[in-house]
C-alpha cells in the first residue's frame, strides 16, 4: 500500500513539472524566452491575443499585426514592463494598460487623439513613443507621468507644443509635426530637458522667453522651419538666444541672412569721422639765441613738432554700420557713396612762416612742406575704436642752401629794435 502511494507522488510531482511545458504556455504562433515571461509575437498577422499567455509577461511584442483594437484585454499582464504595438491599426492607445509599464511603443498606427486618461495612471512609464501617427492633440495631466523621460511624438499633427509635459523629461521629441506656436509656461517647468527636436514644423519665430528656463538643455534642432526673418519685432528673441545659449543649436534660424546676427548683436559706439579740413593746433619754435653784434652763422638742427588734430563733428551719423553684400566688414556713408573703413587721407600744408617771407631777406630755401596722415572711419574692430581720433602731425625742417644765410625770427626782430632804441636814448642823453 505504501508502495503505490509512493509511486503515484511520484507521477503527480512529475506531472506537476513537465506537463505545463508539454501544454504549450508559449503560444505556437510566438517566441519565447526567459521562462516564457519574454514573449515575442510580432509580424503574424494576428488580429486577437493568442491563447496561452501568461499572466506574469515582463515583455510583450505584438507589433506588425493587424489589431484594430486592444482596449482591456491586456490589463492582467500586472507584471509588464514593456510593450510594443507599432505598426498595426489601432486607433486609440489601449485603454486600462497595466500600471507596471515602463515602456510603451505604438508607432506607425492611426491614433489620432492621446487622451489623458491614456497616461493618467502611468506612474511607472518612462518611454513613451506615439510617433507616426495622426496626432493632432496631446492631453497630458498635470504632475502626471511623474518617471517619463523620453517623450516621442514626431511625424503626427499638431499644431501647438503639448502643455502639461513632466517636469523630469529629457527628451522630447516634436518634429516632422505643423508646430507654429509654443503657448506661454509650456517649457518653463523643464529644467532637466536635456534634448529638443523641433525640426520640420511650421514655426516662423520664438515667442519671447519661450527658452529662458531650459538650463540643462544640450542640444536643439530648428532647421527646416519658415523663420520670419524680416519681422524685427519678433525673430530677435530666437537670435539672441542662438548667441548666448550653451547647448548645441542644429540648424540655426536665418543662417543665410548673416547681417540679421549682426543687428541683434550689442552695437557700438559709433566713431566719428574727421573733416577733410581740420583745424590744427601746434606750437611755433622761438628762437632764443639773439645777440645784439651780428650774428655767427649756426647751424639749424632738424626739429620734431607734434600737432594733435581737434575732435570736429562728423559729416552723418548713422544708427546702425552698413554692410555690403558680400563681406562683413562695416562701411561708412558719406555723400559719394560708402567707403571702406579706414581710409586714410594724406594733406600737404604749408608752414606759417611762408607768411612773413616779406619781412625776412630772400634766401635760398623754400617753405617747409608737412605731411598731414589721418586715418578716419571705421577699423575692422570698431568695437576697440576710442570715441575721439587723435592725429600726429611730423614737421620737418630742411637746412638752409646757403650756411650763412639766416631767417632771424619775431624775437630777434623785437630785441634788435629795444637796442636801437637804447643807442637813441643814449645818444640824445650825450648831447644834452
Amino acid at each position: 500500500m505504501e508502495y503505490q502511494i509512493l509511486n503515484t507522488s511520484t507521477c503527480l510531482l512529475v506531472l506537476l513539472v513537465f506537463i505545463p511545458t508539454g501544454l504549450g504556455i508559449c503560444p505556437s504562433s510566438c517566441k519565447c524566452s526567459g521562462n516564457d515571461r519574454n514573449v515575442d509575437c510580432s509580424g503574424r498577422n494576428l488580429t486577437v491575443l493568442p491563447q496561452g499567455l501568461q499572466d506574469n509577461l515582463t515583455y510583450l511584442n505584438l507589433s506588425f499585426n493587424q489589431f484594430v483594437d486592444l482596449d482591456h484585454q491586456l490589463t492582467r499582464f500586472t507584471n509588464l514592463r514593456t510593450l510594443d504595438i507599432s505598426n498595426n491599426w489601432l486607433k486609440n492607445v489601449p485603454a486600462h494598460l497595466p500600471k507596471s509599464l515602463w515602456e510603451l511603443y505604438a508607432t506607425n498606427n492611426n491614433i489620432k487623439v492621446l487622451q489623458k486618461l491614456d497616461t493618467a495612471y502611468q506612474w511607472n512609464l518612462r518611454v513613451l513613443d506615439v510617433s507616426r501617427n495622426m496626432v493632432e492633440r496631446a492631453v497630458l495631466i498635470n504632475n502626471t507621468l511623474s518617471s517619463l523621460k523620453f517623450l516621442n511624438l514626431s511625424s503626427n499633427k499638431l499644431w501647438t507644443v503639448p502643455t502639461n509635459m513632466p517636469y523630469n523629461i529629457e527628451t522630447v521629441d516634436l518634429s516632422n509635426n505643423f508646430l507654429s506656436q509654443i503657448l506661454p509656461g509650456t517649457l518653463v517647468r523643464l529644467q532637466h530637458l536635456t534634448s529638443l527636436y523641433l525640426h520640420n514644423n511650421k514655426f516662423s519665430y520664438i515667442p519671447d522667453k519661450a527658452f529662458d528656463q531650459l538650463s540643462q538643455l544640450q542640444v536643439v534642432t530648428l532647421y527646416n522651419n519658415p523663420w520670419s526673418c524680416s519681422d524685427n519685432q519678433n525673430i530677435p528673441y530666437v537670435l539672441q538666444w542662438v548667441q548666448g545659449t550653451a547647448a548645441r543649436v542644429v540648424g540655426a534660424p536665418c543662417a543665410d541672412q548673416p547681417w540679421l546676427w549682426v543687428s541683434t548683436a550689442p552695437v557700438p559706439a559709433q566713431p566719428t569721422a574727421l573733416d577733410s579740413s581740420p583745424m590744427i593746433k601746434g606750437t611755433e619754435a622761438v628762437d632764443r639765441e639773439a645777440s645784439a653784434a651780428a650774428p655767427e652763422p649756426t647751424k639749424v638742427t632738424k626739429m620734431h613738432k607734434q600737432f594733435k588734430a581737434k575732435e570736429v563733428p562728423p559729416l552723418a551719423t548713422q544708427r546702425h554700420p552698413a554692410l555690403s553684400p558680400g563681406t562683413e566688414r562695416p562701411l561708412l556713408r558719406s555723400p559719394d557713396g560708402p567707403q571702406e573703413a579706414a581710409a586714410t587721407r594724406t594733406i600737404l600744408i604749408q608752414d606759417s612762416a611762408e607768411g612773413n617771407a616779406s619781412l625776412a631777406p630772400a634766401t635760398g630755401s623754400s617753405t617747409t612742406p608737412m605731411t598731414l596722415s589721418i586715418t578716419s572711419g571705421m577699423p575692422t574692430n570698431y568695437s576697440k575704436m576710442p570715441q575721439s581720433t587723435t592725429t600726429t602731425l611730423r614737421k620737418e625742417e630742411a637746412t638752409p642752401s646757403a650756411p650763412d644765410a639766416r631767417v632771424p625770427s619775431r624775437a630777434s626782430r623785437w630785441q634788435m629794435g629795444l637796442l636801437c632804441l637804447a643807442l637813441l636814448h643814449a645818444v640824445a642823453v650825450a648831447m644834452d
